[in-house]
């Protein structure tokens, strides 16, 4: 199996757990601390968890489209939305 058609089938994987699992996952996160909420060390973990595979797996992005690329960005910013409120109501408590 050619390097090409091995990245796109794992990338395919990848993308398959976001939508059905993660993605998920990060809304109610999202929402969590969009109602004041503080994470718990579930949450917090989770987060690691997704940041740590986002970046190990970012070379795959490198060769796929921009699509798939803008796909990226919107999951980094929802990262960064969670974690920027997440320290605010930590402050805040």
């Amino acid at each position: 199996m050619n390097n090409n058609l091995k990245d796109k089938m794992i990338l395919e994987v990848l993308l398959e757990r976001f939508e059905k699992i993660r993605l998920p996952r990060l809304l109610n996160i999202k929402a969590k601390v969009e109602q004041g909420n503080r994470l718990d060390n579930f949450d917090m973990e989770f987060l690691e968890e997704v940041f740590v595979d986002t970046r190990e797996n970012k070379h795959y992005l490198d060769n796929a489209d921009d699509e798939l690329k803008g796909i990226f960005m919107k999951v980094l910013d929802l990262y960064k939305d969670i974690t920027e409120k997440a320290m605010e109501n930590e402050q805040n408590s």
